[in-house]
């Protein structure tokens, strides 16, 4: 099976504009998330998708500086990012990631490559849909001709700026597949960055335990210190949440 695994990233996020450019330790967020990817084990292949804005050309520049193959495309409708940047690369499935996870875990990829390999019929294979892993290690597999398919239906505003909606709305269409951690520990934990508070917990994370640790390393961490209570008062899917909400107003 061939993977191909596509994050998204730009710098002109509402809510902490920059966010994947700002630095600890010299590296970018950016930079921390790609590097963490390019351990994953089997075989893929690494797109940096981001927008053909000029602010985004700092984006661009950062993958090529790492050697990952970049892709511009359309800012909002990232499901059309996504189809295109897929389009004319030789895969079985399209891995969707953000780059607003920085500490991404390459292990927990590579389990989810192995359900999917084992389990060849379904479509769409993830972490999210039972919210039990924390914000922030979020994980999407799903057949290129799934991705094809959402690209060419998938009319509503939310179905395009969230890759992956469609293909969940419409589960007669789709074999979906979740995948759920043994408990509910870490399901209120956010480790991802939307926020500067959610900025000022990975910083904390890094600076004091590095940037090599799995995931439920720095999860158990924020647990024994106590540290969500630097950024528990954001919620998951605050995007998506929004969008949905334009989707009614464009009724």
């Amino acid at each position: 099976m061939k993977f191909l695994i596509i994050t998204q990233a730009r710098t002109t996020s509402t809510r902490l504009p920059e966010k994947v450019l700002k630095t600890i330790n010299g590296k970018t967020l950016l930079e921390i998330h790609l590097n963490r990817i390019l351990k994953v084990k089997h075989d893929f292949t690494l797109v940096l998708a981001t927008t053909t804005n000029t602010e985004d050309d700092k984006i661009k520049s950062l993958g090529e500086s790492l050697n990952i193959q970049t892709f511009r495309g359309a800012e909002d409708d990232v499901l059309d990012r996504f189809y295109q940047a897929s389009k004319n690369i030789d895969c079985d499935y399209v891995v969707r990631l953000t780059s607003d996870c920085p500490l991404i875990d390459s292990q927990l990829i590579d389990q989810l490559f192995d359900i999917i390999i084992q389990n060849p019929k379904i479509d769409y294979l993830s972490n999210t849909i039972g919210e039990t892993y924390p914000d922030g290690q979020d994980i999407e597999i799903f057949k290129k001709q799934a991705l094809t398919l959402a690209w060419k239906k998938a009319h509503l505003g939310s179905e395009r700026e969230h890759v992956t909606l469609y293909i969940r709305n419409h589960p007669e269409l789709f074999e979906i597949m979740g995948v759920d951690f043994i408990n509910n520990n870490y399901k209120n934990i956010r480790m991802t960055v939307d926020e500067l508070e959610d900025f000022i917990l990975i910083e904390k994370l890094i600076m004091q335990y590095g940037i090599n640790k799995d995931w439920q390393f720095y999860a158990d961490k924020i647990i024994e210190e106590n540290l969500a209570t630097i950024n528990n008062k954001h919620t998951r899917n605050e995007g998506l949440k929004k969008s949905l909400k334009e989707d009614l107003n464009d009724k």
